[in-house]
Protein backbone atom coordinates (compact mmCIF):
# COMPACT_ATOMS: atom_id res chain seq x y z
CA UNK A 1 0.00 0.00 0.00
CA UNK A 2 1.26 3.31 -0.65
CA UNK A 3 1.67 6.33 1.85
CA UNK A 4 0.96 9.48 -0.65
CA UNK A 5 2.06 13.57 -0.01
CA UNK A 6 -0.23 15.52 -2.01
CA UNK A 7 2.48 18.23 -3.35
CA UNK A 8 1.44 21.29 -5.44
CA UNK A 9 2.72 25.03 -5.98
CA UNK A 10 2.91 26.31 -2.79
CA UNK A 11 2.87 23.96 -0.95
CA UNK A 12 4.61 23.90 2.72
CA UNK A 13 7.49 21.13 2.64
CA UNK A 14 8.62 21.83 5.96
CA UNK A 15 5.17 20.31 7.54
CA UNK A 16 5.78 17.20 6.05
CA UNK A 17 9.39 16.86 5.55
CA UNK A 18 9.84 14.74 9.04
CA UNK A 19 7.13 12.73 8.39
CA UNK A 20 9.05 11.93 5.00
CA UNK A 21 12.23 10.94 6.31
CA UNK A 22 10.33 8.76 9.07
CA UNK A 23 8.58 6.88 6.10
CA UNK A 24 11.96 6.50 4.31
CA UNK A 25 13.44 5.34 6.99
CA UNK A 26 10.48 2.81 7.89
CA UNK A 27 10.85 1.85 3.97
CA UNK A 28 7.25 2.62 3.03
CA UNK A 29 6.04 3.33 -0.40
CA UNK A 30 5.89 6.89 -0.54
CA UNK A 31 4.33 9.15 -3.33
CA UNK A 32 4.83 12.33 -4.49
CA UNK A 33 1.43 13.47 -6.11
CA UNK A 34 0.53 16.48 -7.73
CA UNK A 35 -2.83 17.86 -9.72
CA UNK A 36 -0.49 17.40 -13.13
CA UNK A 37 2.62 15.68 -13.13
CA UNK A 38 4.80 18.80 -13.72
CA UNK A 39 7.36 19.86 -11.47
CA UNK A 40 5.94 21.81 -8.22
CA UNK A 41 7.30 24.51 -6.40
CA UNK A 42 7.29 24.50 -2.82
CA UNK A 43 6.52 27.87 -0.68
CA UNK A 44 10.08 27.24 0.48
CA UNK A 45 11.84 28.27 -2.81
CA UNK A 46 12.43 24.88 -4.68
CA UNK A 47 11.15 22.59 -6.88
CA UNK A 48 10.00 19.36 -6.53
CA UNK A 49 9.15 16.20 -9.74
CA UNK A 50 5.86 14.22 -8.63
CA UNK A 51 5.97 10.68 -8.69
CA UNK A 52 2.51 10.76 -10.24
CA UNK A 53 -0.39 13.11 -11.12
CA UNK A 54 -4.30 12.56 -9.31
CA UNK A 55 -5.30 11.02 -12.54
CA UNK A 56 -2.55 8.33 -12.62
CA UNK A 57 -3.08 7.84 -8.87
CA UNK A 58 -5.18 4.19 -7.95
CA UNK A 59 -7.07 4.99 -4.98
CA UNK A 60 -7.72 1.16 -4.36
CA UNK A 61 -3.24 1.41 -3.01
CA UNK A 62 -3.27 4.33 -1.02
CA UNK A 63 -2.80 3.84 2.90
CA UNK A 64 -2.77 6.69 3.65
CA UNK A 65 -3.07 10.32 2.13
CA UNK A 66 -1.16 13.53 3.74
CA UNK A 67 -2.43 17.03 3.23
CA UNK A 68 0.29 19.52 4.04
CA UNK A 69 -0.83 23.50 4.44
CA UNK A 70 0.08 26.05 1.91
CA UNK A 71 -1.75 28.13 -1.27
CA UNK A 72 -4.49 25.55 -1.00
CA UNK A 73 -6.50 27.34 -3.75
CA UNK A 74 -4.35 24.83 -6.20
CA UNK A 75 -6.43 21.66 -4.54
CA UNK A 76 -9.27 23.03 -2.87
CA UNK A 77 -10.94 21.44 -5.70
CA UNK A 78 -13.72 18.76 -6.28
CA UNK A 79 -11.91 16.39 -7.85
CA UNK A 80 -9.65 16.76 -4.67
CA UNK A 81 -12.42 16.38 -2.26
CA UNK A 82 -13.41 13.38 -4.04
CA UNK A 83 -10.47 11.53 -3.77
CA UNK A 84 -10.62 12.20 0.11
CA UNK A 85 -13.65 11.17 0.37
CA UNK A 86 -12.61 7.80 -1.65
CA UNK A 87 -9.59 7.17 0.65
CA UNK A 88 -11.98 7.93 4.15
CA UNK A 89 -14.27 5.42 2.60
CA UNK A 90 -11.53 2.71 1.89
CA UNK A 91 -10.42 3.52 5.46
CA UNK A 92 -7.21 5.16 4.54
CA UNK A 93 -5.75 7.54 6.81
CA UNK A 94 -6.09 10.99 6.12
CA UNK A 95 -3.89 13.73 7.40
CA UNK A 96 -3.65 17.06 7.10
CA UNK A 97 -1.85 20.12 8.51
CA UNK A 98 -2.02 23.75 8.79
CA UNK A 99 -3.94 24.67 5.94
CA UNK A 100 -4.48 21.69 4.74
CA UNK A 101 -7.06 21.19 6.97
CA UNK A 102 -9.15 23.15 5.06
CA UNK A 103 -9.52 21.04 2.32
CA UNK A 104 -9.85 18.30 4.23
CA UNK A 105 -13.08 20.28 6.13
CA UNK A 106 -14.31 21.49 2.48
CA UNK A 107 -14.72 17.97 1.20
CA UNK A 108 -16.56 17.19 4.26
CA UNK A 109 -13.74 14.69 6.25
CA UNK A 110 -13.97 17.07 9.56
CA UNK A 111 -18.12 16.45 9.50
CA UNK A 112 -18.59 14.87 13.16
CA UNK A 113 -15.18 14.27 14.12
CA UNK A 114 -12.90 16.37 16.21
CA UNK A 115 -10.62 18.10 14.61
CA UNK A 116 -8.38 20.99 14.80
CA UNK A 117 -10.78 23.23 13.43
CA UNK A 118 -13.82 22.04 15.99
CA UNK A 119 -10.84 22.29 19.36
CA UNK A 120 -7.89 24.61 20.60
CA UNK A 121 -5.44 21.70 20.50
CA UNK A 122 -2.55 21.63 17.98
CA UNK A 123 -3.33 18.11 16.91
CA UNK A 124 -6.55 15.65 16.97
CA UNK A 125 -6.68 12.17 15.67
CA UNK A 126 -10.17 10.77 15.63
CA UNK A 127 -11.62 8.35 12.95
CA UNK A 128 -8.59 7.53 10.87
CA UNK A 129 -8.03 11.23 10.55
CA UNK A 130 -5.25 13.12 11.76
CA UNK A 131 -5.29 17.35 11.86
CA UNK A 132 -2.38 19.69 12.96
CA UNK A 133 -1.90 23.21 13.31
CA UNK A 134 1.24 24.06 11.36
CA UNK A 135 3.28 24.61 14.62
CA UNK A 136 2.65 21.15 15.41
CA UNK A 137 4.62 19.64 12.74
CA UNK A 138 6.91 17.28 14.47
CA UNK A 139 3.93 15.94 16.55
CA UNK A 140 2.05 15.62 12.86
CA UNK A 141 4.64 13.17 12.29
CA UNK A 142 5.32 11.19 15.60
CA UNK A 143 1.51 10.82 15.70
CA UNK A 144 1.14 9.59 12.02
CA UNK A 145 4.39 7.48 12.14
CA UNK A 146 2.43 5.76 15.03
CA UNK A 147 -1.00 5.30 13.53
CA UNK A 148 0.58 3.76 10.66
CA UNK A 149 2.78 1.25 12.75
CA UNK A 150 6.19 2.56 11.45
CA UNK A 151 7.52 2.40 15.36
CA UNK A 152 9.58 -0.93 15.59
CA UNK A 153 8.48 -0.71 19.16
CA UNK A 154 7.37 1.40 22.08
CA UNK A 155 11.17 1.89 22.85
CA UNK A 156 11.66 3.28 18.89
CA UNK A 157 8.97 5.74 19.43
CA UNK A 158 10.39 7.04 22.66
CA UNK A 159 13.26 7.04 21.31
CA UNK A 160 12.13 9.24 18.40
CA UNK A 161 10.28 11.57 20.61
CA UNK A 162 13.07 11.98 23.00
CA UNK A 163 15.40 13.03 19.56
CA UNK A 164 12.89 14.65 17.71
CA UNK A 165 10.60 16.49 19.80
CA UNK A 166 12.88 17.08 23.17
CA UNK A 167 15.86 17.46 21.30
CA UNK A 168 17.79 15.05 23.03
CA UNK A 169 21.40 13.96 21.53
CA UNK A 170 21.54 10.03 20.42
CA UNK A 171 24.77 8.13 20.69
Amino acid sequence: MRDVFLIYDGCCFYEIVTLCYFMRYAGCDLVFCAPEKKPVRAMEGFTVQPDLSLEELDCRQVRSLIVPGGRVLAINRPEMHDLLRTVRDRQGLIAGICAGVDVLDDAGILENIRSTHSTDEDLVCADHVITARANAYVDFAIKTAEVLGLFASREDREETIAFWKNRKRMQ
